[in-house]
C-alpha cells in the first residue's frame, strides 16, 4: 500500500516529462499512464526520473492513452503562403 501511494506522489509529478503533450494536465497524465506505470515500471517506483526513462524505453509496451502522453504537443501551422502575382 504504501508503494502504491509513493507511485500516486511520484506520477503527480509526472508533467515533467520533457517533449510531453503540454495540454495534458498532470491528473490527465497520473490517469493515463498509473496502470501502465505499476505493470511496467514497478522497481523504479518511488523515482520519478527512472519511471519515465522505464517508460521511454517500454514505449510500445504503453497504452495508446499513456503514449500519447509522451508525444509531442502538435505546432499551430504558422506558416504563411504568399499570393502569386
Amino acid at each position: 500500500m504504501t508503494r502504491y501511494l509513493m507511485l500516486l506522489a511520484c506520477l503527480t509529478g509526472f508533467a515533467a516529462l520533457s517533449g510531453t503533450a503540454s495540454a495534458a494536465t498532470r491528473d490527465e497524465q497520473k490517469q493515463a499512464c498509473q496502470g501502465d506505470a505499476i505493470r511496467l515500471c514497478t522497481f523504479a517506483i518511488p523515482n520519478e526520473a527512472k519511471i519515465t526513462a522505464c517508460m521511454r524505453k517500454k514505449m510500445d509496451q504503453l497504452s495508446p492513452k499513456c503514449r500519447a502522453m509522451f508525444e509531442p504537443a502538435p505546432q499551430k501551422n504558422t506558416t504563411t503562403t504568399k499570393p502569386k502575382n
